[in-house]
């Protein structure tokens, strides 16, 4: 029976490039580079386990302890041993993530246990064309332990009873990188600051006691108290045990039984997602469809004033200052309300260190851009005749404007944290009225010579009223100037914007 603390159970890649299965102490061994499951997925949700393991049984003490400790594969064996009772996947005993008592009903397939299950619905109307049904008739106990603990963090609502994870339904998962880059190096920069759990304290994780029950409308929110409860790591939204069978002498998951209303949690707090304030406290940023390019960094990567980016983040600029690292940025964007997957984001983004005054020209540099993005949109959807600007040409040319100055973007916050960002309003500018004229011109430009009269001066007219917003004038104009804090030019009143 499988014991995820004792037994070597996560696929790894070595440094010589080899594959391998060890415990998570082994972890501590910097010649282990990263988890190796065939899924992205899994192997996301194998660096928040790691990371909630290494909370739970020996977190840095404070940022000082955060910054001088060495990896030490003894004394983290040593630490986790404690933790071992409430790691069985299987047995007569607790069992972790499943529900203490044996459930009653019907055994569902193992392939319920992914975000990405086409569900009985769409089985049942052959509607499962993009994720096919059977993919997995069986699993081995490992596989069910890391896909298990995915749906559990990541659970999304969608069926009566069904809840979702302490973050809700796909959550953003943040996760600093550090430049030299080995697992437990990747694990170490994103463990928060805490106490050891006691090992009489083991009995707070949520599967070692009776099930809590959501049917009468129970909620449980995050317990007062100093630090995180050990309980942010491992929450346990879904009612569920597996069922095994003795193939040819081995264990394999055959099946999963799962009954609805389990916990309900509410307002709580989870360290590796970014949260922005709303009326009601606190909503964990989700994931979206589509790149998490530049635009997207407000308060994630850089500082902005209604959003709290993950502690890691900050605690390493403060306490490696000068010291590039990455941002890796994941996670499953999920239809609203339902547990049907749209697509699985991994993206990785560098982080410039920046002070305040940094932090503030790089929002603004965003600013400007998603105005310029707007114009251009815009005046695409007259210049083509289109009647929307959220599809077709329109949306189209602002996806691709967005790409494009993409790698501007980082040079210009290279250069603020750098020292040299006095020119970088003004450079900026250039730049996206390069980018937009460039995207403008292919789009609505060729064959202009063959379109009617009226098609033409609507074309003409609306790259004029593009180069007059990148000249500063009109509503648009004005926005994207002030955004960069600019001046903007003069213009007489016979003076025309020149195409």
């Amino acid at each position: 029976m499988l014991n995820l603390i004792t037994d070597p159970w996560i696929p790894v890649r070595r440094r010589d490039g080899s594959r391998d299965v060890i415990r998570p102490d082994q972890i501590a061994d910097l010649d282990v580079l990263s988890s190796d499951w065939p899924r992205a997925d899994l192997n996301l949700a194998c660096l928040e386990l790691l990371i909630g393991l290494v909370f739970l049984a020996d977190p840095p003490s404070d940022p000082d302890d955060w910054t001088t400790r060495q990896p030490d594969p003894d004394r983290l064996r040593a630490a986790l041993a404690p933790l071992a009772p409430a790691f069985n996947l299987l047995g007569d005993g607790p069992r972790f993530l499943q529900d203490l008592e044996v459930l009653e009903g019907e055994e569902k397939p193992v392939e319920i246990l992914f975000l990405d299950d086409p569900g009985n619905n769409s089985q049942l109307k052959n509607s499962d064309l993009m994720v096919k049904r059977d993919r997995y008739r069986e699993l081995s106990p490992a596989l069910a332990a890391i896909s298990l603990y995915a749906l559990q963090i990541y659970a999304s609502g969608g069926g009566k009873g069904l809840r979702t994870s302490i973050r809700g339904g796909g959550p953003l998962v943040t996760l600093v990188r550090p430049a030299f880059l080995s697992l437990w190096e990747l694990v170490w920069a994103n463990v928060p600051e805490g106490d050891a759990l006691p090992p009489d304290y083991i009995e707070e994780l949520p599967w070692m006691g009776p099930s809590r029950s959501s049917a009468q409308g129970e909620t449980w929110t995050q317990p007062e108290g100093v630090g995180l409860h050990p309980e942010v790591f491992f929450g346990m939204p879904r009612r569920i045990r597996l069922t095994a069978v003795d193939v040819l002498g081995s264990y394999k998951i055959a099946g999963v039984i799962q009954r609805p209303y389990g916990t309900n949690y509410v307002e709580w707090v989870h360290p590796l997602t970014p949260y922005r304030f709303t009326k009601g406290g606190k909503s964990s940023l989700k994931t979206e469809v589509g790149t998490f390019g530049y635009r997207n960094w407000k308060g994630v990567i850089f500082l902005e004033s209604e959003h709290i980016r993950v502690p890691a983040l900050q605690r390493y600029l403060t306490k490696r200052p000068g010291q590039r690292c990455d941002l890796i940025v994941a996670g499953w964007a999920m239809k609203k309300g339902q547990a049907k997957a749209l697509d699985f984001l991994w993206s990785e983004a560098p982080v410039f260190p920046l002070d305040r005054a940094g932090e503030a020209q790089a929002a603004a540099l965003v600013e400007a851009a998603e105005h310029a993005g707007y114009v251009l949109a815009l005046n695409v959807k007259d210049g083509v005749g289109e009647g929307e600007i959220t599809t077709g040409a329109g949306a189209r040319v602002r996806e691709q404007f967005f790409a494009d100055t993409q790698a501007p973007f980082e040079e210009m916050l290279n250069r603020i944290s750098e020292g040299q960002g006095s020119s970088v309003a003004s450079d900026w500018l250039a730049i996206c009225r390069r980018m937009a004229l460039g995207l403008f011109d292919a789009e609505v430009m060729p064959g202009l010579a063959d379109l009617s009269e009226t098609r033409r001066q609507a074309a003409v007219g609306a790259r004029r009223s593009l180069l007059a917003a990148f000249s500063g004038h009109a509503g648009m104009g004005k926005k994207i100037y002030d955004a960069l804090n600019l001046e903007r030019p003069k213009r007489g009143k016979k003076q025309e914007v020149a195409l």
